[in-house]
């Protein structure tokens, strides 16, 4: 407030002080068209009024309410007025931000829910970077659950962007945390994700393209159902096991940074198509062969990304080299991993990335697994080992 203040008082001393054909008074409705920037309408109609209340003085000061004058004082006022509902408005619209931003954020809360920072014995952090500025969540996706005396994780990306897209991931984190438990092994889960994406395909074309129940769909709606899909990758990591599984559908491969330095890239052997591309197919014709095998011992990092990381470009059009970048981080922890690559990340494409992008850090922690902690507590032959 002081400076539009500072600026009635200034205009006002200059305009006296000037010769008397020199008219700097409407210069005084600049300090209530600044005011709404910081402030809100009623500090502008205080603003405004004090505007006009110098107009009067300056008229009173330099030969009394000429015709000049008045039109002066009338124009200060009625712009003052002007700007006064302008920051009414503008009040109004920042208010109903807030409301779409609280909406927005309760709404990445029940969609893409934060990851636990421990599960069993594995460390876990998570990001998610969205491309555009009040985006809170969009088509890239994660999700964890613990199933018997193992971690089951899944990450994905859905093609396309928008309000179907968080549909669509919405859709697959929920089957995910319905069938994780009772799947016997990855492909098996898979095959779930894969008949439930379908399912949802067809029924959110039918519905779009106004078809009732047994109609055949048209071109327009085979031709959507074909474009959806969604790129994800699944992860079984036992807790009494140094090796893990891995069931690859479309997606981009993880890295494995190993305790002693090297970062191995887990291309799989035979990848599965993206979810819900092969609707249109016969049941069991994207089944893959058996989940791959890597093993992921004590101290080991594993990185879940979406392609959003490695596709994201430099101003001179280089991506993102992430393989040779995170390996100088691996001993920062999951969450220091996540702070370092997003920074790094943030830099590599100058401060604004043009896809969303997430990420997920799992590390098997070298402390005691629970066996193994109860094993400790068991006295063998009169003494604790």
């Amino acid at each position: 407030m002081a400076i539009p203040v500072g600026l009635i008082l200034v205009i006002t001393c200059v305009d006296l002080l000037t010769p008397t054909q020199v008219h700097l008074g409407p210069l005084l409705v600049v300090a209530p068209a600044l005011t709404p920037s910081f402030a809100g309408p009623r500090v502008t109609a205080l603003i405004g009024a004090l505007a006009v209340a110098a107009q009067v003085v300056i008229a009173a000061l330099r030969g009394g309410f000429t015709v000049n004058h008045q039109v002066q004082i009338a124009a200060v006022a009625v712009i003052s007025l002007l700007i006064v509902a302008y920051a009414q408005e503008q009040r109004r619209r920042h208010r109903e931000l807030a409301r779409v931003r609280s909406v927005s954020e309760a709404t990445q809360r029940v969609v893409l829910r934060p990851l636990p920072h421990r599960l069993g014995p594995l460390r876990v952090a998570s990001l998610y970077m969205a491309a555009e500025d009040e985006a809170q969540i969009g088509g890239d996706l994660y999700a964890a659950t613990r199933v018997k005396n193992s971690t089951r994780m899944i990450i994905g990306d859905v093609r396309g962007k928008g309000l179907t897209s968080i549909s669509d991931a919405s859709v697959l984190m929920g089957a995910f945390r319905e069938a994780a438990h009772f799947s016997p092994g990855l492909l098996e889960l898979a095959d779930v994700l894969e008949r439930s994406v379908c399912r949802h395909l067809a029924e959110h074309t039918t519905i779009a393209h106004g078809e009732g129940g047994g109609a055949a769909e048209p071109p327009a709606a085979e031709a959507e159902l074909s474009e959806h899909f969604i790129t994800a990758l699944l992860v079984d990591i036992p807790d009494e096991d140094t090796v893990a599984y891995m069931a690859n559908c479309g997606h981009p491969p993880p890295l494995l940074l190993h305790e002693r330095g090297e970062v191995t890239t887990l291309s799989a052997a035979q990848p599965a198509p993206p979810l819900g591309s092969m609707c249109g197919l016969p049941h069991g014709s994207s089944t893959a062969g058996p989940p791959d095998t890597f093993a992921f011992e004590d101290g080991d990092t594993l990185l879940l990304y979406t392609d959003g990381v490695i596709e994201a470009r430099a101003p001179d059009g280089s991506f993102y080299p992430l393989a040779q970048r995170v390996g100088q981080w691996r001993c920062s922890g999951p969450e220091g991993l996540l702070h370092h690559l997003r920074r790094d990340l943030l830099d590599h494409v100058g401060g604004r990335l043009g896809d969303d992008a997430a990420m997920v850090v799992i590390q098997r922690s070298p402390a005691l697994h629970p066996v193994q902690q109860l094993k400790k507590m068991v006295p063998v032959n009169g003494a604790h080992r």
